[in-house]
């Protein structure tokens, strides 16, 4: 039987008849995991010597967890993957990857515009052990091959991203790589599994920030890696070695959040898409990055690659820098932070947390006027009614 990823959310990774007959997966809340005698020490250690991946079972909290070991199946079997790490962070989740996969001398090529951390890390750590990058625009695949050199390893893309919302064209980028023989490693943090799978398109690794949608409630820090057993087995270790592991409450946490993931995620498909083409008539606003419309640039490369276009609209307001904050401070739903992806609206001007000095943000390319706004649960409806009389009151 063929089962729908929503039914796969429910059920998948975790055993239906469960110790002590409960519903819910335990959290195994302990660093330590002790052996009833000498012998079970030798069969454990034989299992590891003979290199199964994942093993049975851990020893110590800090090579893995039940907890986390079911939340990871889950997220497996939602990506389509053989194999999930998880991580305390998504930005473990990236460094730990490309930690393991690259080496002194080893060129990396990623999008411009990655999500600013994954570019600093890049810059400013990989680069301090010889590890060199190349930055090409999203939207130009060939710009990608024309940036291949003969030390060149992978390449990393994202399949959204933040804040234009610009959609690789993955099925190309993959031919590019696989052409060359390199890795490619994809954070679909934006898409989720719902909208968007990268290991069908041929992908070698994908990336989440599990803090935003796979969670939904903003109330835990997770990354998580998928890929097949071979793509992952390094990693894993690595992983062993620097500890950026999750907790067995966050895992926890997380296996509740992707219960609802594509129920929450198809909601806010379906408000993206109203609010983007509301805001696209208003005329207190200047442009609107939605690859649900027409009008962006992306848009006939999403409808081939995605089942639904996320909950994250953005756009621009007609004005500057305070113009763009009264509007926000205007707003009645939607809180005021960084992160999205869950069950509550929040809407972010990114020049605001970039840099107090507009020439460092306009050198940056980060528009004084662009607004974030990831939509929560809530009624479109009323989502609407607050940014119409928002732009009432601002404009």
């Amino acid at each position: 039987m063929t089962e729908h990823h929503s039914t796969r959310a429910v059920h998948a990774g975790e055993e239906k008849h469960k110790p002590d007959h409960t519903l819910t997966t335990s959290i195994a809340r302990t660093s330590t995991f002790t052996f009833r005698d000498s012998a079970e020490i030798a069969a454990f250690m034989q299992e590891k010597a003979g290199g199964n991946a994942p093993f049975s079972r851990s020893e110590y909290g800090r090579y893995g967890n039940p907890t986390q070991a079911a939340a990871e199946r889950k997220l497996a079997d939602l990506e389509g993957g053989e194999r999930a790490l998880l991580f305390a962070s998504g930005m473990a989740a990236i460094s730990t990857t490309l930690l393991t996969l690259l080496s002194s001398g080893d060129h990396i090529i990623l999008s411009r515009d990655s999500f600013y951390q994954t570019r600093e890390l890049v810059d400013v750590l990989l680069s301090r052990w010889g590890i060199e990058s190349s930055l090409v625009e999203n939207d130009h695949p060939a710009a990608f091959a024309a940036a291949i050199r003969p030390k060149t390893r992978l390449m990393f893309v994202e399949s959204i991203s933040n804040p234009f919302l610009r959609v690789v064209n993955l099925p190309k980028i993959v031919e590019i790589a696989r052409g060359h023989k390199l890795l490619t490693v994809v954070d679909s943090t934006f898409a989720t599994p719902i909208n968007m799978r990268p290991l069908e398109f041929g992908a070698d690794i994908v990336i989440h920030s599990a803090t935003k949608y796979l969670a939904g409630h903003n109330d835990l820090l997770a990354g998580a890696v998928i890929g097949s057993q071979a793509a992952l087995a390094d990693i894993a270790a690595v992983r062993r070695l620097l500890g950026g592991i999750t907790s067995a409450d966050d895992a926890s946490l997380l296996i509740r959040g992707m219960k609802t993931l594509g129920l929450r995620v198809h909601r806010q498909n379906e408000s993206g898409l109203r609010v983007a083409r509301f805001l696209e008539k208003q005329p207190g606003i200047e442009r609107v990055w939605y690859p649900g419309l027409e009008s962006h640039p992306d848009y006939d490369i999403a409808r081939q690659l995605m089942s639904g276009f996320g909950g994250v609209v953005s756009f621009e307001v007609k004005g500057d820098f305070e113009k763009a904050g009264q509007f926000v401070d205007s707003l009645k739903l939607p809180f005021i932070g960084p992160t999205l992806g869950g069950v509550e609206s929040i809407i972010l001007q990114p020049a605001a947390l970039y840099s107090l000095d507009p020439f460092e943000r306009k050198l940056a390319g980060m528009k004084d006027n662009l607004l974030r706004y990831s939509l929560g649960i809530e009624d479109a409806e009323d989502l609407i009614a607050d940014l119409e009389q928002a732009l009432k009151t601002a404009f």
